[in-house]
């Protein structure tokens, strides 16, 4: 006696996408996704928080949270099926990313919102917490410190050897430690100086001095990170 089974559309609905998406839960998934968006939240705050740059990207923050998210789907699709994560492998390898890092820091960011991402995606929940909890503590503790050893670069114009010797002499007494990076010497603009600083103290009254001095026709002093000035 043959037996014709009849395929229900409504029950297989039901049981494949109510119960489980794909091998997953539908309750794990919203709680991934619902942990990766206040994570990315977070993230972005902590990123607001401590910019020091020259114009804050809201958008850059905003991707942030986006990718955490994005790569939380990534990695509950990949842990729920092998086919589809050799496909997705494969579809991912052809991805290129061309936007340029301002920041030296934006790098850090980045990086821990993919790897919040994977760790929510591949279920590891209190690490993913209480790990971005403590990241977000040192970043808050560490950017934003000010300290007496951050590089400063100076720039003085002046005439005359008499006017260069007065002030490196003032530069000398004033911060904690110098180096010329450069002398320019022109017959019509003079000489032009070029000095790495690190000052004692977090003041500037000393490139007033230096504006006094007779021969001095301008004094610039900016912060200097190796990379780029600000």
């Amino acid at each position: 006696m043959n037996t014709t089974n009849t395929i229900n559309f409504g029950d297989v609905f039901k049981s494949s996408f109510l119960d489980k998406i794909g091998g997953i839960s539908a309750m794990d998934m919203i709680i991934a996704l619902g942990l990766a968006f206040v994570l990315g939240l977070f993230i972005m705050t902590v990123y607001k928080k401590t910019f020091t740059g020259v114009m804050y990207s809201s958008s850059f923050s905003v991707a942030l949270m986006a990718l955490t998210l994005i790569t939380t789907l990534i990695i509950l699709a990949v842990t729920s099926n092998i086919v589809l994560s050799l496909g997705m492998v494969g579809a991912l390898s052809i991805v290129r990313f061309r936007s340029a890092i301002k920041e030296p820091i934006d790098i850090a960011f980045l990086f821990w919102s993919i790897s919040g991402g994977i760790v929510l995606g591949a279920g590891l929940i209190p690490l993913a917490i209480f790990g971005s909890i403590f990241i977000g503590i040192v970043l808050v503790l560490f950017v934003n410190k000010k300290t007496n050893e951050t590089p400063y670069i100076m720039v003085v114009n002046c005439e005359g050897d008499k006017c260069e010797k007065d002030v490196l002499d003032i530069i000398n007494n004033r911060v904690q430690k110098y180096l010329i990076k450069s002398k320019t010497v022109s017959k019509y603009n003079g000489i032009e100086l070029t000095v790495e600083i690190r000052l004692k103290e977090v003041t500037t009254d000393f490139i007033n001095e230096l504006s006094y001095i007779e021969g001095v026709s301008n004094v610039v002093m900016v912060s200097y990170n190796g990379d780029y000035m600000a």
